[in-house]
């Protein structure tokens, strides 16, 4: 990747060592500066590099969960490891599904295994409170970027420029922070630079009326983020927000009931045929492995978080976690690229199951670890019950070691080329316009090829066979529980697998699951809130 982003980023994170507190109150935050480097203040933006230095903060935070990595928490209460907002995202797309299952004890995140998680569930108030203080960092870097504020601080007209686009990425991280607020607890309040700062009630909207806000924002950033990959990398340009949008537009008859698919549609088509991002044609494991940043997988990858050994300090969250915690009973980490495995994370029988047996010609995407593990998980808690996954190494695809083997370089592909591919497929399964299943079918059959999986044909396009390629495509990659609310999967008993329900064989789950329940902390300290239905 470009040195000049990744650094300024890690630069920012030491030389800051701010600690912002996210208000009892409001969902914005109190920006007082808490030690004499006076972040976000005049003095502060008296540095023409200030203004880059808070962008990379705003990347960061996707990554590290506080400044000095881990360390110095933003969120006070919360640490820095456990309040990763990309190890927060993937515990909730993830453990609550059949794709993944953890060890550990810690608090009530066994809860998250077996769909039976209460409003005080601390996993969730982490989750809903990073997502808030993304969007509160966002609006307060919005609020000093002003047209009035570069002018008074006598801003060059170059430097306004730059700061312009500055703000559509600001503006896109603030509005991918809101979908997955949208997406996990439905109702949830709107903050923007316009609302003031300190003590107050921010009103909290209807789940449709927040998908109206973050459609509003999408499509505005078309006219000012960026063009397609003319920006570093790591950051946002017009095709992030495009893909953003179309997701939203896939998953719109959850969020407002009513359906959007000839939107998503449609702009999945303007993606693969105008964006410039290609189809990565290297072997599907180059996609996840440490130097996914350079050998040919960057080229489908729409919106990465930039992971870096050297340069992101992360022990705990983000990648670092992923890896870790996927590591345990006889696997051998160094063939990882990892120290150590923290023997946390499997997966579960019924997804094994979606992948042909284990011989030559199997789909290479199916990356199971069995020596030792038993298919089946009889204890939740030990490692070896369930299959391990190595879909992520810290290992350069040539076979190189990264930089480092505590901290891995892998970077985290969070929007990429092959989920359009899918999401163009499935909106022909269901009949969108402007859609043909031959073309869905090349689609599909690309991905296939390049998992060394056997090709299909069209009569095998259902709506059952789509969500389980996505399954074997975008595994572990947060999407798994979206993608089973929308095919009405993830709660109910059209779909079981082991544990769901606190059971083994698990059973069904009541559907008003398919919402997180706001945390109850959230709701003591804004009395204003109205928590979902059935919790």
């Amino acid at each position: 990747m470009k040195t000049s982003f990744k650094y300024i980023s890690y630069f920012f994170l030491m030389i800051l060592g701010l600690n912002l507190t996210l208000s009892s109150c409001t969902s914005d935050l109190d920006v007082t500066p808490k030690d004499d480097d006076e972040f976000l203040s005049e003095t502060f933006f008296q540095d023409p590099a200030s203004y880059k230095q808070v962008l990379a903060k705003l990347y960061s935070g996707l990554y590290v969960g506080g400044n000095d990595g881990d360390n110095k928490p933003d969120i006070a209460g919360i640490g820095g490891d456990f309040s990763s907002y990309l190890r927060l995202l993937f515990v909730m797309q993830e453990f609550t599904t059949d794709e993944a299952i953890i060890a550990w004890a810690d608090g009530t995140l066994p809860t998250l295994n077996t769909q039976t998680w209460a409003p005080a569930n601390e996993f969730l108030y982490g989750t809903y409170s990073r997502a808030f203080y993304e969007i509160s960092l966002a609006n307060e870097f919005l609020r000093q970027t002003s047209d009035d504020k570069l002018t008074s601080r006598g801003v060059d007209a170059n430097l306004k420029a730059e700061i312009a686009n500055f703000r559509a990425e600001a503006r896109f991280l603030r509005a991918f922070s809101y979908v997955n607020l949208m997406d996990l607890f439905g109702n949830v309040p709107i903050t923007t630079e316009k609302d003031p700062v300190g003590f107050f009630y921010p009103e909290q909207k209807s789940r449709a009326e927040v998908f109206a806000f973050i459609e509003s924002e999408l499509k505005d950033l078309d006219n000012s983020l960026v063009a397609t990959k003319t920006n570093e990398y790591g950051r946002i340009d017009k095709t992030a927000a495009k893909f953003l949008l179309a997701k939203i537009y896939l998953n719109a008859k959850v969020y407002t009931g009513t359906e959007r698919f000839n939107d998503a549609a449609k702009l999945s088509s303007d993606i693969i045929a105008t964006s410039g991002y290609t189809f990565a044609n290297v072997p599907y494991k180059f996609l996840f492995s440490a130097d996914n940043n350079r050998n040919g997988a960057q080229n489908e990858v729409i919106f990465p978080v930039v992971s870096d050994g050297n340069a992101i300090r992360a022990t705990g969250g983000g990648m670092s976690f992923i890896l870790h915690a996927s590591i345990g009973g006889s696997m051998d980490a160094a063939a990882q690229g990892m120290n150590g495995g923290w023997q946390g994370i499997r997966t579960r029988k019924e997804f094994v199951a979606l992948f042909p047996d284990a011989t030559a010609t199997a789909d290479k995407r199916g990356t199971f670890y069995t020596s030792g593990q038993t298919l089946s998980i009889a204890n939740v808690g030990t490692f070896t019950n369930g299959y391990a996954v190595t879909k992520y190494t810290n290992v350069n695809s040539d076979g190189t070691a990264a930089q480092r083997n505590d901290i891995p370089d892998t970077d985290f592909p969070m929007f990429r080329l092959s989920d359009v591919y899918l999401m163009y497929a499935e909106c022909a399964v269901r009949g969108a316009t402007g859609t043909d299943m031959t073309t869905a079918l090349g689609y599909i059959n690309k991905l296939r090829t390049r998992a060394n999986a056997s090709a299909v044909t069209t009569a095998n396009l259902t709506l059952n066979f789509i969500l389980d390629e996505r399954g074997r495509e975008l595994f572990w990659e947060c999407h798994r529980r979206t993608d089973l609310i929308r095919f009405g999967k993830f709660t109910g008993g059209d779909k079981i697998w082991e544990w769901k329900g606190g059971t083994q064989n698990g059973a069904a789950t009541a559907s008003f699951r398919d919402l997180m329940p706001i945390p109850a902390k959230t709701i003591q300290a804004n009395p204003t809130l109205k928590q979902n239905p059935g919790y």
